[in-house]
């Protein structure tokens, strides 16, 4: 499974570096990447016969929202067939990584290796945003001429889709941290970690993205408060917190922000946003059922535009209003559907979990989707391939599947003794109970060794060292 997990995380890396994969080539080479990456995964389930299938409870509903969108473009219920047709591809791809994902990163191992793999890339691409920020000569990369205007962050043309980004990343370092899931001698580099996207998102000036953030960190504080687990712990984000408004006010962000001042006018004003909000709301108003078709809103708005400044509005700047105006109350549902496993099962792993390093995982997810969900109101991220991506990895992480669901070959044509240890009939919960297995000596000083190597602290009781083991 690590050539998967290399795949996985090399496909997010070439969609944030690739400008969010908003073009078309970039869409193009993040679809044929997902297609190769399940062909690899199934050929290797085939080969092996040692797969199990793992449903992630984010699945059902993405794959009700997909036949919605094949209904539209099969029955001509779309105001433009080829525009369905394209998100729909993204979507199928989309689908494909969180699925392969939920094969991949299954144990703990596997999402601490993942956790590190975040917080290291956004660090990069925080430090590149930084300087790109303070070197600005008005391209991207210092290379790429914006065709279209733009005022950038780091890879991204647009600086709050940066934040978008950002709002995901820092939470991966920020909660562990809080919660005291960090081993001493790693303070300083998880801090670190969490310092710099935070000082890159106040430089980005997004306030969306701050705003988003704040409502991701007071999720964590009702948590905390709720779970009583208040301690030195949440000092170090508190310190966190107050470097990162240091190193801003150390860079002068006032100097920087009226750098780009001549660059505002690129910006949609508030008053255009209100307006397009009211014209996209009307059009849900008029397709009420299944709306106008995926990815379809460039097409239908014109005649619904009641503000005009001679720009073509390819989004709404409110996610939510752009999914009901295109697939109406049915995609309504679907996205609800989504909205509550995703919650649920995280808020859920979360309590039952309590204090375990499983539990900041988790946490750290929801929080990171949290605010991601909350600047949806005001900007169109999940449109961004890149962000989009992401979004599913970090949502994933929130409620991750701890057990199979089936098994891939037909088992029943093996005899018993060839049947893998896990196909075969378990004791049902009326079965008398297994006497306690003692952990022998050698197995303790094993999972000794394993925590004292862990840049994260985790309990572990006699039986989950053995299953660690």
């Amino acid at each position: 499974m690590k050539l998967l997990q290399i795949g996985l995380c090399a496909v997010l890396v070439f969609a944030i570096v690739a400008h969010g994969a908003v073009e078309d080539w970039a869409r193009a080479v993040l679809e044929t990447s997902a297609g190769l990456l399940f062909l690899f995964w199934a050929s290797r389930a085939y080969l092996t016969r040692e797969e199990c299938v793992f449903i992630s409870p984010l699945l059902p509903p993405l794959l009700a929202l997909i036949f919605l969108a094949l209904g539209q473009f099969l029955f001509r219920g779309t105001a433009s067939p080829y525009d369905t047709r394209i998100d729909l591809q993204l979507l199928i791809a989309l689908t494909l990584l969180l699925f392969l994902a939920t094969q991949a990163f299954r144990t703990t191992d596997d999402w601490r290796f993942f956790v590190w793999f975040i917080m290291s890339f956004g660090f990069l691409v925080a430090v590149f945003g930084i300087l790109q920020h303070l070197t600005f000569n008005g391209k991207l990369y210092w290379f790429r001429e914006m065709r279209y205007g733009g005022i950038p962050f780091g890879p991204y043309v647009n600086r709050n889709h940066f934040a978008g980004f950002a709002e995901l990343v820092i939470p991966v370092a920020l909660v562990p941290l809080v919660l005291g899931k960090v081993r001493r001698e790693r303070w300083f580099a998880v801090g670190l970690l969490a310092l710099l996207p935070l000082g890159a998102l106040f430089l980005s000036a997004s306030r969306g993205g701050i705003i988003s953030l704040a409502a991701g960190l007071g999720l964590l504080t009702l948590l905390l408060v709720l779970r009583r687990t208040f301690g030195k712990h949440v000092l170090a984000g508190a310190v966190v917190l107050l470097f990162a408004f240091m190193l801003v006010s150390w860079l002068g962000v006032r100097q920087i922000i009226e750098r780009f001042s001549s660059m505002q006018s690129l910006e949609v004003t508030s008053g255009k946003r209100a307006s397009m909000r009211l014209n996209t709301w009307h059009i849900f108003r008029e397709h009420p059922w299944t709306g106008t078709g995926l990815g379809t809103l460039q097409t239908v708005f014109p005649p619904y535009e009641t503000l005009y400044d001679a720009k073509v509005v390819n989004h709404a700047h409110n996610d939510y209003l752009e999914a009901l105006a295109e697939t109406g109350i049915a995609g309504a549902a679907c996205c609800a559907w989504f909205l509550g496993a995703l919650f649920f099962r995280s808020l859920r792993r979360v309590l039952l979990q309590d204090k375990s390093f499983s539990a900041a995982l988790h946490l750290s997810g929801l929080v990171g989707c949290t605010g991601f969900l909350v600047h949806g109101l005001v900007d169109f991220n999940l449109h961004i391939p890149g962000n989009a991506l992401f979004f599913f990895l970090m949502a994933n992480l929130g409620c991750c599947v701890s057990s199979p669901l089936h098994c891939l070959w037909p088992w029943w044509r093996y005899p018993a003794a060839r049947r893998p240890s896990r196909l075969l009939k378990r004791p049902t919960i009326a079965s008398a109970p297994s006497p306690r297995p003692r952990t022998p000596r050698p197995l303790a000083i094993t999972s000794s060794a394993v925590a004292m190597c862990s840049p994260f602290k985790f309990s572990m009781s006699r039986s989950s060292a053995a299953r660690f083991a």
